[in-house]
């Protein structure tokens, strides 16, 4: 198959992450979300399991959205009623297959698996909806007996048929060999739901592909029970670039989307994630930096806009001249290649002690070695009061007044405790500018109650650039502030970005 379909289960088996928890609304969000970045189907939950949940999967059938709309079923006939009544027309039914399952868990035989099965793909064709069916720990189930289910399923008029790897224990060789076989003996598309028990969830889906899967499940960031699932954004990628295979998904979108739910989940990505960590197309190293200046395909194995990000050269201890120089020319600076040594000395030397250097820290150093040739900066936000009220009964109150763009501002907002609250205060006047806090990091200086604090923040753009900056106070609040003001100023003016027009 030249083109590959997207099941993406962030709603429902991204919603079983440990610790994560979606509101209906939240999932309407995340759906809508999936929607424009073009998946396929989307799996919205599990209606039967609660009110909360019926009523999640209800609002995102109302939505009118493109994609298929899928409930996940038991072979319970009160499950499905409840995929109906929620308005779906898609069902993913289940049962487990393996021999441990079915001693264990169900208490069933074999004979009586597919019985069970059989009766309840009846009942759901019944109602009018199409039903895409999942032999569960699949990959554990012995091949003879396997093969006889899903010929059996397929005989009932199901839509599609799904190998599970459900506790990860596959390798892209066996996986390949599992799909061919079964491939073999039905008359219907495949497709692959595997997890990543042993971080082999995306190549086993690949191999899947390989093997004649023309539907690989997802999640959005790997999320789902355990170690998770394939990642949307990995598994599209490779099936794009290194398979040449096709999707619907649109590209450009996917760090949008990934950004969203981590937002929402409250998971956050690592920063090592392969095409939306945080590093995937940063660069500090000197002999990186110097063939990405000259050729980005040197260190690149794509182009960061390929999935909505864009590149970063950051300043460290393994900095090189090339790309010190290519950073302060993005600015605007023109420094002398005597200067950009000097600075990258600086650089290299803050970055042996351990420390981050931020783009303050560049931008000081660079206006020290370089002297009348360094442009000051406007700034285009200036902090001219800061108000924190706070008690062991209340939340914090903050107020701030800026300077924006030659105009006075005013705004007050609770928070968690006073940064939280200044922080917020600070964030619904620059709303406009699309720029959000990405990280924050505080450190004591000094000990003693009267600690200088050193705040280091990270802001973002809507189009994923960012830049960091710190502050050191004896007052972690005006600390906070000022350090997320030096980064809104900094990313702004690097844009070129002017909130009067």
């Amino acid at each position: 198959m030249d083109k590959i379909r997207i099941f993406d289960t962030t709603l429902r088996d991204g919603d079983q992450t440990p610790g994560v928890f979606l509101s209906p609304e939240d999932k309407v969000t995340i759906a809508r979300q999936l929607d424009r970045l073009g998946v396929d189907a989307i799996e919205a939950g599990t209606p039967v399991s609660s009110k909360g949940e019926f009523e999640a999967v209800r609002l995102i059938a109302n939505e009118g959205l493109n994609a298929e709309i899928f409930g996940l079923a038991r072979v319970v006939k009160e499950d499905v009623d409840a995929v109906v009544s929620s308005g779906l027309k898609y069902v993913h039914i289940f049962i487990a297959t393996s021999d441990i399952h079915l001693k264990h868990k169900l208490r069933m035989t074999r004979e009586q698996a597919i019985q069970k099965s059989l009766e309840v793909i009846d009942y759901a064709k019944s109602y009018g909806i199409s039903v895409e069916f999942s032999a569960e720990d699949a990959t554990r189930t012995e091949i003879g007996f396997l093969k006889e289910f899903y010929k059996a399923v397929v005989g009932a008029g199901v839509i599609r048929i799904n190998i599970p790897d459900t506790v990860g224990i596959m390798t892209p060789n066996r996986m390949f060999q599992l799909v061919k076989e079964v491939r073999a003996s039905v008359d219907k598309p495949i497709s692959v739901h595997c997890h990543n028990d042993f971080g082999m969830a995306v190549a086993n889906s690949l191999a899947g592909v390989e093997a004649g899967a023309e539907q690989i499940h997802v999640t959005i960031n790997g999320l789902g029970e355990r170690a998770g699932n394939a990642a949307l954004e990995e598994t599209v990628t490779a099936l794009n670039l290194l398979y040449n295979k096709k999707t619907n998904i649109k590209n450009e979108l996917i760090y949008q989307t990934s950004q969203l739910v981590s937002k929402l989940t409250r998971i956050p990505v690592q920063p090592n994630k392969a095409v939306v960590g945080e590093n995937a197309f940063t660069h500090e190293a000197g002999i990186h930096t110097h063939g990405l200046v000259s050729m980005p395909l040197t260190y690149e194995p794509m182009p960061p806009e390929f999935v909505g990000r864009s590149r970063k050269i950051i300043p460290g201890k393994h900095s090189g001249r090339h790309g010190i120089k290519a950073q302060l020319e993005g600015w605007g600076l023109r420094p002398t290649d005597k200067q950009v040594k000097e600075i990258t000395e600086e650089v290299r030397a803050i970055g042996e002690k351990g420390k981050v250097v931020t783009d303050t820290d560049l931008a000081d150093i660079a206006k020290s070695v370089m002297g009348e040739a360094f442009v000051e900066e406007k700034k285009i936000i200036e902090l001219k009061e800061l108000a924190v009220m706070t008690g062991t009964r209340m939340t914090s109150t903050a107020s701030v007044r800026v300077i924006l763009n030659d105009k006075e501002y005013t705004s007050a907002e609770t928070g968690v405790g006073p940064v939280d609250a200044a922080m917020r205060a600070l964030q619904k006047i620059t709303r406009g500018l699309n720029v959000s806090l990405k990280e924050y990091r505080l450190e004591a200086l000094t000990g003693g109650s009267d600690a200088v604090a050193e705040v280091i923040i990270k802001v973002e753009d809507k189009d994923g650039n960012t830049v960091s900056a710190r502050a050191a106070k004896e007052d972690i609040v005006k600390a906070s502030v000022e350090a997320m003001i030096t980064g809104i100023n900094r990313l702004l003016l690097r844009k070129g970005i002017s909130t009067k027009d």
